[in-house]
């Protein structure tokens, strides 16, 4: 007899474990509207991620999404052609995609766009990896290669998770859909540690005593990386992402990531409720979305939307996928817009920063093999120093190479936050030449570099949110801010969406599925309902909702 094959890792979050992926691919479909409402105009305010797949399953179902886009559709997946050969990218934002993000990857497959594995440290995908700690290099292709100090690292960090955090029972649930048993556990770790920063989980382990120990984990981690800017973070922050192998095997898209919200502007479904056959997103919009949104008001038929034309529309439904940050100060709306609770859980989110910088070469040098050394000229780097991460992507030896020289987050961000790119350059190839003395990195780059600090971008304000210790029931609000029944008439039928609201946020995944909830309250709003024999998550929230923690 064969033993029958291990079920997948999904990101079946345990807060909220609906299967998303199972709803998008059911034939029944994700549900219809009364007769009377096909064409009803809805707005949808942003075209990320988030934007464009409420958008796209709006328009699906018959409705009339109308986009509003203040700077480029894309949001955070923004993939940069260089001047020097605009047919490379560089992933500004979201460059690499867990094969655990389901519904992600039903738009990905949907679209028929080409992956291939990210060259994380250690991974197969990568020539080779080089840790630079305290001045000291150490070269591997696995985990194995490096000294034992580091192994010791990760069985304290693999101890850590299995004794404090249950992780056999959270992934064997996640891999069989085990709700009722995922929401046991996972239930009791929020109870436990909300209040926790990561950092603290991790010196509360006895597996973790030595500093030595917690500072080599924070510099290199294990998986994608360091993890010592998530130190100050709830620790179910990370909790989340390791129980959903969203750290582990990692694909990039090739060609840029802005590849998916792109494909899905222009995409004209097989299946439509109300529009003709052919119909896309780009059609509907006469080839681009409307000017960014500048203020949102209450009107007796629903929403009252000005943009920055000065034109004012009217809706019955608003999807709101922006940062919520941007409620505060580049969108004017009155205070009874959100539940007082709800502005409460904006003002403290709390958001990551993050800067990246790349450079186009002539070809993928660093895969030549170093004079006497047996290995190539350079790995992908892991270090303490300016750069913290170097990723290298090459599509052949006679093709053009890319690197990002520099992949920073939080307190490493701002340290380049006031520096020209030109400045940024020339820092970092200061700092690497210390890493890899004699390599001349300079001599094989080509045009200019691109770069992107996050958190000085105006309509962004950071990479993603990242909850601290004590914000779970900030998270709970946002996130069910698309179950509208509790909420004063005047408020509903604007719902928030997008990564940040999500209980993965950072991750693509977590845009889709605030998005789906979106679209799952927006039919409901106008008096439709999900497909039968297809619930979607607001019919199965009783079942599978986030755990309530005592306000008192």
């Amino acid at each position: 007899m064969t033993s029958a094959t291990p079920a997948p890792t999904t990101m079946l979050v345990p807060d909220f474990p609906f299967s998303y992926d199972s709803w998008l691919a059911h034939p029944a479909g994700l549900g219809s509207l009364p007769a009377g409402r096909a064409g009803t105009p809805v707005a949808v305010v942003g075209a990320g991620m988030a934007g464009l797949t409420a958008a796209y399953e709006l328009m699906r179902l018959g409705l009339r999404p109308v986009l509003y886009e203040v700077e480029r559709i894309g949001g955070r997946m923004r993939s940069v052609p260089f001047p020097a050969d605009p047919d490379r990218v560089a992933d500004m934002g979201a460059m690499r995609f867990p094969v655990s993000s389901r519904a992600l990857f039903h738009y990905i497959g949907l679209l028929g766009l080409s992956t291939r594995p990210f060259p994380n440290p250690l991974s197969p995908a990568t020539p080779g990896t080089l840790i630079d700690l305290n001045g000291r290099r150490e070269w591997a292709r696995t985990a194995e290669d490096l000294p034992a100090v580091f192994q010791e690292v990760a069985e304290a960090w693999e101890k850590t998770l299995q004794e404090r955090a249950e992780l056999s029972t959270l992934s064997s649930a996640i891999r069989q859909r085990d709700t009722a048993t995922l929401k046991l556990v996972w239930n009791r770790l929020v109870a436990a540690f909300d209040d926790q920063s990561f950092y603290g989980f991790l010196a509360g382990s006895p597996a973790f005593r030595s500093f030595r120990h917690r500072e080599i984990f924070g510099q290199v981690g294990f998986g994608s990386g360091g993890w010592d800017t998530d130190f100050p973070n709830s620790v179910l922050e990370v909790l989340r992402v390791v129980a959903t192998e969203a750290d582990a095997h990692q694909m990039l898209l090739v060609g840029g990531a802005e590849q998916l919200p792109r494909g899905l502007w222009e995409h004209r479904p097989g299946s439509l409720a109300h529009w003709p056959r052919g119909t896309s997103l780009a059609s509907l919009h006469n080839g681009s979305p409307l000017p960014g949104v500048t203020a949102i008001r209450q009107a007796a038929e629903g929403f009252r939307l000005t943009d920055r034309s000065g034109a004012t529309r009217t809706y019955p439904a608003v999807v709101y996928t922006p940062h919520v940050w941007t409620l505060l100060h580049r969108v004017s709306c009155p205070p009874g817009l959100l539940p007082a609770e709800h502005w409460t859980a904006v003002e403290r989110t709390h958001y990551m920063g993050a800067s990246k910088l790349f450079v186009l070469t002539d070809r993928p040098f660093w895969r030549d093999v170093a004079p006497g050394g047996g290995r190539e000229t350079m790995g992908m780097t892991l270090t303490d120093r300016l750069a913290r991460g170097v990723y290298l992507f090459d599509d052949g030896p006679d093709r053009p190479g890319v690197m990002c020289l520099s992949y920073t987050w939080n307190d490493d961000s701002l340290k380049v936050a006031t520096l020209s790119a030109e400045e940024r350059l020339a820092v970092l190839l200061e700092r690497l030449a210390e890493i890899y003395p004699g390599v001349d990195i300079a001599s094989h780059v080509l045009g200019d570099p691109v770069t992107v600090t996050w958190e000085t971008e105006p309509h962004f304000m950071g990479a993603f949110k990242a909850n601290l210790p004590g914000q779970y029931r900030y998270q709970r609000r946002l996130f069910t801010h698309f179950l509208q029944d509790g909420l004063a008439p005047a408020q509903r039928g604007l719902f928030l969406c997008g990564d940040d609201i999500s209980w993965t946020a950072g991750f693509a995944e977590g845009a889709v599925t605030t998005a789906l909830n979106a679209v799952w309250g927006v039919v409901r709003h106008l008096g439709g309902s999900s497909a039968a024999g297809n619930p979607g998550p607001g019919d199965l929230f009783s079942e599978l909702a986030p755990v309530e923690l005592p306000e008192g």
